[in-house]
């Protein structure tokens, strides 16, 4: 174990923080959601299973080894696997945000196909690399299971294609978000979901 106690506060402060942030814009329903925080290159703290994200103490944080593995009696997120498979992969990724908001889950039951492309949004120069609005990204779509360990997995493989990926989405589910620190997480999310409800309200007016 290489993190300090002083990371473990700090990560969980900042877990906590979020949380609270998130589950005021609502996107955080009952008990839905999981976020974490890269301790070191073997660690990272999460939130426990089956509590509210706006009530948050520091005793529903955990943490757990990068192969899920929770190092007290805790017991972590059932999607646990989906925070750490992208640590393991990703130096680099300090934290991953899920939220189940009602528009990420909306789009994704909305469309077929297995990714959505958003492209010609100032919005897009949030996103980490990106530095002009003449871009693209695409958010691929996931089929909901069970499984965690295969969704884990599917993630990876498509990671392993080297397409520019800031999050993904889980069909009737909700999004999953990283970046380099909670503050470039957080950022990711919001834009994500601004971006979305833009999506969906271009949507609603083609239909009238």
């Amino acid at each position: 174990m290489t993190y300090s106690a002083l990371d473990l506060d700090f990560a969980i402060d900042s877990i906590i923080e979020t949380a609270n942030f998130l589950d005021s814009k609502g996107w955080t329903p009952a008990t839905s959601s999981n976020f974490s925080q890269r301790l070191d290159d073997n660690y990272c703290a999460i939130t426990v299973s089956g509590k509210h994200k706006g009530r948050l103490t520091p005793d529903d944080i955990m943490v757990v080894d990068l192969q899920g593995k929770p190092q007290d009696n805790k017991k972590p997120s059932a999607e646990t696997l989906l925070h750490t498979t992208l640590y393991a992969k990703n130096s680099h990724i300090g934290s991953v945000l899920h939220t189940h908001s009602l528009n990420s889950t909306l789009l994704s039951l909305l469309t077929e196909n297995s990714a959505w492309r958003l492209e010609g949004y100032e919005l897009l120069k949030a996103f980490n690399g990106i530095s002009t609005h003449e871009s693209s990204i695409e958010l691929p779509i996931f089929a909901n299971t069970q499984d965690i360990a295969f969704l884990a997995q599917q993630v990876l493989e498509y990671l392993d294609k080297g397409i520019p990926c800031w999050g993904y989405l889980i069909r009737g589910h909700g999004v999953y978000t990283w970046g380099r620190d909670m503050e470039e997480s957080l950022r990711h999310l919001e834009s994500i979901e601004y971006l979305i409800q833009c999506e969906l309200e271009i949507m609603r007016i083609k239909r009238n």
